[in-house]
């Protein structure tokens, strides 16, 4: 093999590692402000997460990573992304706590994540 084939390979090798260190930051710099005052965007976004509606390109993504972020503590999320969540996790907490519930019964139905969560929710 040539050894510019290689390079370019191990190039791509390590491209690829260090991206999935953390979630895309694609979506960091969203307005959650507007999304959470907006009651047919929060909706949607709930629907889509709790397999009950259609979802967008950014729910579906939000959908994915779920899971996982629960269970790690966000461990893959970037600061901008930890911010984003407390924040709305708030706002459902404090203001739509049957959106929450849904959400935790859904992702969480074993409530074994509660407590890190709620950790989690407490650092900022």
């Amino acid at each position: 093999m040539d050894k510019t084939v290689i390079v370019g390979l191990l190039c791509l090798l390590a491209v690829a590692l260090v991206s999935s260190d953390k979630y895309t930051n694609r979506y960091d710099h969203i307005d959650v402000d507007s999304i959470l005052r907006n009651e047919r965007a929060l909706g949607a976004i709930v629907k889509c997460i709790l397999e009950k509606g259609p979802c967008s390109p950014e729910g579906r993504e939000l959908k994915a990573d779920l899971p996982e972020a629960l269970q790690t503590d966000c461990a893959k999320c970037t600061d901008n992304q930890k911010t984003l969540i407390r924040k709305a996790a708030r706002y459902l907490i404090d203001n739509k706590p049957s959106y929450w519930n849904e959400i935790s019964n859904k992702y969480d139905p074993e409530k074994q994540y509660v407590e890190s969560f709620n950790k989690f929710l407490q650092e900022a």
